[in-house]
């Protein structure tokens, strides 16, 4: 494991590129959960799943909390940067008719903490009782119609909304035949069939995640999509907010098979959708294994930090998610847990990287890079 130089970490993103070769047609779209969220839960004031609070974005210009789940940027706005953009594109929510009209518009974000791809995950009351020990949030559940989180189902049909607009505006073109879609989701599913204790069969509940998958891709391809980045599920096991669940602090390994057996099936349900569909071109990162990587063998990587957060309370800082009373770890630049669930900003850049240049041991059967050019 040593000489692997390129890894990518826990939950990554999805994220959407217009063919580089025109720089007038560079419009980034992001979709997935809260490592993409660059602010969509901000716009539901009940939401659990909410990071707009310190210490978050402490390393963000001026220390502003903004809604990512991080210290500073996320992997999207790493990607969006080695794109050419300054970070990622804002949340689909905060966005007007007038944005799209302008010329420096340069896509949506549409990422919501806690969305997965069932339509039921993360709409529950998020209490996280499910993960295990209750862990304190600063705000209250919701009930009624008010939201947890944007599902994955309702992410593709604010894409469809962004579309139809520009395609009055600009022509559709800009939207469908130049964008490049990059998702990364599961996790969560995973997360909540795993502490659930349910009765379903292991492989009837991938099945039908893969089913589910499968359905928001042809939706997509619908509306035009050809180019896919795909990422599966890191070692969520791993996850500080999980190793408190193992005497020994080590990895909840029953969650890592599941993580596993999800790549397999996915890079499966890759290669028969571009059977079917002879123009899709699409990349998968092994979030596995580049994750394993790093918490095998951290020091190469300037992670000294691989169990704990950096940001929480309690056992591995994992008691409580990062607020304002929080311990706060000082070197962040050498944990790769910001908080009980998602990376630190460095973290997210060398996953970002990864994903943009790394080779087939973690990429396949091209990278990033070279699918935005294809």
């Amino acid at each position: 494991m040593a000489n692997k130089s390129w890894v990518v970490l826990s939950l990554v993103l999805c994220v959407a590129v217009v063919s580089a070769s025109d720089p007038g047609l560079q419009l980034i779209f992001v979709l997935g959960d809260s490592t993409a969220d660059v602010g969509t839960n901000n716009f539901l004031p009940t939401s659990m799943a909410r990071a707009d609070f310190p210490h978050n974005g402490i390393d963000f210009p001026c220390s502003k909390p903004t809604g990512r789940f991080s210290n500073g940027l996320n992997s999207a706005d790493f990607l969006a940067q080695m794109l050419g953009r300054e970070r990622s594109p804002p949340p689909f929510l905060s966005l007007n008719a007038m944005s799209l009209r302008k010329k420096r518009f340069s896509g949506a974000n549409f990422a919501s903490g806690g969305s997965g791809l069932l339509d039921k995950t993360g709409k529950t009351s998020l209490t996280l009782m499910k993960f295990g020990t209750p862990v304190k949030t600063p705000v209250v559940a919701p009930s009624g119609n008010q939201k947890n989180v944007v599902s994955l189902t309702e992410q593709i049909q604010q894409f469809a909304t962004v579309k139809k607009n520009l395609t009055a505006i600009k022509g559709g073109r800009r939207v469908t035949n130049k964008s490049l879609f990059f998702i990364s989701i599961g996790s969560n599913d995973l997360l909540g069939y795993y502490h659930s204790n349910s009765s379903i069969p292991k492989e009837e509940f991938l099945s039908s995640l893969m089913l589910a998958y499968e359905n928001h891709l042809k939706s997509l391809i619908d509306l035009g999509a050809r180019k896919f980045g795909i990422i599966s599920v890191a070692p969520i096991g791993c996850c500080p907010s999980q190793r408190i669940h193992n005497t020994t602090g080590g990895c909840l390994e029953g969650l890592n098979e599941l993580a596993k057996a999800f790549h397999a099936r996915l890079d499966a349900l890759m290669l028969k959708l571009s059977s079917e569909c002879k123009d899709i071109k699409y990349a998968i990162g092994n979030a596995f294994e580049m994750t394993i990587n790093v918490i095998q063998n951290p020091l190469p990587f300037n992670f000294t930090q691989v169990e704990a957060a950096c940001c929480g309370a309690g056992k591995l800082n994992a008691q409580s998610f990062c607020i304002p009373s929080a311990k706060l770890c000082s070197n962040r630049d050498n944990y790769l847990f910001w908080d009980l669930f998602h990376p630190t900003q460095a973290a997210s850049k060398l996953a970002a990287v990864t994903l943009y240049t790394g080779g087939a041991e973690f990429v396949t059967p091209i990278n990033f890079a070279q699918l935005a050019k294809a």
